[in-house]
């Protein structure tokens, strides 16, 4: 009897099953699926405390491209969407970790061919001298392709009172890449509220290529609390009998104070605890410390803050 022709080539047997080619999604959870988006999504919601409107706006943003995908499996997108994005408010308030998020997102969607993020601030792109800013920002750019360039305090790229300054170049040739690269390239620009409204109206071609804009609001006191308690116990430090009370009165009094800079300044509030904690413990040499003595923070390590000194 003849042997099938799939054992006399050592070839293995072909199904009608292994032939078919993939279906391409037709649904919302087919899509969420093969992308896993919805596993960033949960990550948001549960490494990031409020930011309530950001959150709904980053899911908003997720739907328009999830259907956009549908659209493409059927013929239907004639082009990819235009996805640069202004995120403004004051420093701490998860800027950058939301940009993080949002280059997962549009990787995992096929929107970006690496997912990665490239912050900078106007450094990495001016340079001091002619001819200097051209190289600096194309070399920033090329890092970027593929992923999100992110641009902190982007306002400073602009300084019309200084005829001299080279900004402006840097931003004609981000213009252009945003333009006609945009489906290899999101450009996040971030910043002040205020002083990015003034940047976008000296800028209108950068304002025209903006599809997305983002207001990050400050952080309520019961929400810096839990961010506090986020941040502790990712250090397995714990807050103890007496601390959380001192903790919310610091944190009502810095609030108030100049320069706050929400979860930032919150994490250079613990840093400086630990420090005392450790000063406190290191001058105890011949006590044995137990895990318990080593990851506490008493009311001491936060009420020796000058914040609580008498004004």
């Amino acid at each position: 009897m003849n042997k099938p022709l799939h054992l006399i080539a050592g070839t293995p047997p072909q199904t009608a099953e292994a032939e078919k080619p993939a279906r391409a999604a037709r649904s919302v959870a087919e899509v969420l699926a093969d992308s896993q988006v919805e596993d960033v999504l949960q990550e948001l919601e549960r490494d990031l405390v409020g930011l309530a409107p950001v959150k709904a706006r980053i899911r908003d943003i997720a739907a328009l491209l999830v259907i956009d995908k549908l659209r493409m499996n059927l013929g239907l997108a004639a082009q990819a969407p235009t996805l640069h994005m202004s995120f403004t408010g004051n420093p701490g308030t998860g800027k950058t970790t939301v940009a993080m998020r949002m280059a997962q997102i549009l990787h995992r969607l096929g929107y970006v061919r690496k997912g990665h993020l490239v912050a900078v601030t106007r450094d990495d792109l001016v340079g001091q001298y002619i001819g200097h800013t051209a190289p600096k920002t194309r070399e920033v750019l090329k890092r970027a392709m593929g992923g999100v360039l992110f641009i902190d305090e982007a306002y400073y790229l602009y300084r019309p009172e200084n005829e001299r300054d080279y900004g402006q170049e840097a931003i004609e040739i981000l213009l252009q890449v945003m333009e006609n690269q945009r489906d290899d390239l999101v450009v996040i620009l971030a910043g002040y509220q205020d002083r990015m409204d003034t940047f976008f109206r000296s800028n209108p071609g950068l304002s025209s290529r903006i599809a997305h804009h983002l207001a990050f609001p400050d952080y309520q006191s019961d929400e810096l609390m839990a961010i506090a308690q986020k941040m502790l116990q990712s250090q397995n430090y714990r807050l103890g009998e007496g601390a959380q009370e001192a903790l919310s009165r610091y944190i009502g009094l810095r609030v108030r104070q100049p320069h706050f800079a929400n979860a930032r300044s919150l994490r250079n509030a613990l840093d400086r605890a630990r420090l005392r904690q450790a000063s406190r413990l290191f001058a105890q040499r011949d006590r044995e410390l137990t895990a318990q003595d080593l990851t506490t923070l008493e009311p001491g390590d936060i009420l020796a803050s000058r914040v609580f000194a008498p004004s």
